[in-house]
């Protein structure tokens, strides 16, 4: 019996990768990798030219994306049934060999592979990577302090309805703010509203190829990509900022 080890890859530069991410990528000879159709997927491009040569590729392509509400019923059952079904699937692979799962950032840290793990448990041994999650990759890009002292950090769904972002916003010190992508107006009014719009970056694809770090202020309200997160640094970095 293999194992199923899921591998965190980190923000997105492959430098960033962990020694024993980077060496079970290398080594592997079944590789699966969660992908919308039609697309690459962001964990294989982060690998690409790391592969083996006699290595066999397993897309996960998702059933559905933004197609249908994330909060239907729809939604829930197909992707339900589509979890279920590469789990079925992966735990066959293992009877034979191990079977590197990719995932970008750290598994456990809002990763798709969470809904796997949960599935394979008494089926076959899952071994997690650790891998450096995509907000510290985009703080560090951005060169902002993001908490220092006594700050709490909040991280925060785009998703949730504007008053609770509003409410949630106004107190909390550091901000991370993630699934952005169309509910980014939503996101600028709710920073507007709480009077912290101005501390506010938007973060693209940090450390990765066509990168962008911008004032939230300055972007226009529907510009902003899939793999975006807004960020406002924590209240005592500003203070010490101020006296400085």
């Amino acid at each position: 019996m293999g194992r199923i080890i899921c591998c965190g890859l980190g923000p997105g530069n492959p430098d960033l990768m962990s020694v024993r991410a980077d060496r079970e990528v290398r080594h592997a000879t079944h590789v699966a990798y969660f992908r919308k159709k039609g697309r690459p997927g962001e964990a294989r491009t982060i690998v690409e030219g790391m592969l083996a040569d006699n290595v066999r590729e397993y897309p996960m392509e998702y059933p559905v994306t933004t197609e249908l509400a994330a909060d239907s019923g729809e939604y829930a059952e197909l992707l339900a049934g589509f979890y279920d079904e590469w789990a079925i699937r992966l735990t066959q692979l293992a009877r034979e060999s191990d079977v590197v799962v990719l995932c970008e950032g750290d598994p456990f840290f809002y990763g798709s592979f969470m809904h796997l793990y949960t599935r394979l448990q008494g089926r076959a041994e899952v071994d997690v990577v650790a891998g450096i999650p995509g907000m510290a990759g985009c703080w560090n890009v951005a060169g902002l302090p993001i908490a220092l002292g006594d700050d709490v950090m909040t991280v925060l769904m785009g998703t949730l309805p504007e008053a609770e972002l509003e409410r949630r916003v106004q107190n909390s010190d550091a901000l991370v703010i993630m699934k952005t992508g169309r509910n980014l107006a939503k996101i600028r009014r709710a920073l507007l509203s709480a009077g912290r719009l101005d501390e506010a970056w938007l973060i693209e694809r940090g450390t990765m190829p066509g990168e962008r770090v911008a004032r939230l202020r300055d972007v226009e309200r529907t510009d902003c990509a899939y793999f975006a997160i807004v960020l406002v640094h924590g209240r005592l970095s500003r203070r010490r900022e101020a006296a400085e």
